[in-house]
């Protein structure tokens, strides 16, 4: 089960918001797989994602990271991930790593139907599929859709309800881009995956349409 799976949004945004991650089991193929992850990475980063890390390191996003450091220093095991906009380019990194045939598990998490036509079309079938459940529990205490759109995108809730609140409000009263404030909110996920270009197009929307929320 990835954590990834619990984004939430209309369909239309989820179309440009895909994860691609690589995963390892002990006693199967984690010993010596570091040389495996980096080769995994640069692939990725070839290709241009909005966001790249892995959960122990950080982010590419994090002013103290350069991503060059971050990809020598894969251990063993680390789970990289990568975060794409567009299905084409997702199928191009998918490609490539069927020809480097890395001998990890690879991971992708987007719209079934979307992910499993890229890999059509890059020659391969799907292993297998998880889904979200959504959530359980006192619902009742979660905060509006629109927020949990933001937290959701880092699957570790590092981005807390309060900064998107923030950043909401910072770009209302124009006193940050939504590119400076989808930055904001990429720094606090370590794991690389939150998806700052479609925080982006979440905060232009939002300011055009005057959103507001209740503060709890």
């Amino acid at each position: 089960m990835t954590n990834t799976l619990h984004r939430q949004g209309l369909p239309e945004d989820l179309k440009h918001d895909y994860i691609i991650f690589v995963h390892t089991a002990r006693g199967i193929n984690r010993e010596g797989s570091a040389e495996k992850i980096r080769q995994f990475m640069k692939i990725c980063l070839k290709y241009g994602p909005v966001n790249m890390g892995d959960v122990k390191l950080g982010s590419m996003h994090q002013d103290d990271i350069l991503i060059e450091e971050l990809i020598a220093a894969q251990g063993d095991g680390t789970v990289g991930a990568a975060t794409f906009t567009d299905l084409d380019t997702l199928q191009q990194v998918v490609e490539e790593l069927i020809q480097a045939d890395l001998g990890i598990c690879i991971n992708i998490s987007g719209l079934l139907d979307e992910v499993q036509a890229c890999c059509k079309k890059a020659g391969i079938s799907r292993h297998s599929a998880e889904h979200s459940l959504g959530v359980w529990g006192a619902r009742d205490r979660l905060p509006e859709r629109e927020i949990l759109e933001f937290n959701t995108m880092c699957g570790h809730g590092m981005v807390s309800f309060n900064l998107v609140r923030k950043m909401i409000e910072q770009v209302r009263l124009r006193r940050m881009s939504p590119k400076q404030a989808a930055r904001m909110m990429a720094k606090c996920c370590e794991c690389g995956a939150f998806n700052p270009a479609r925080a982006e197009a979440l905060l232009i929307r939002m300011r055009e349409r005057g959103f507001l929320y209740s503060a709890r």
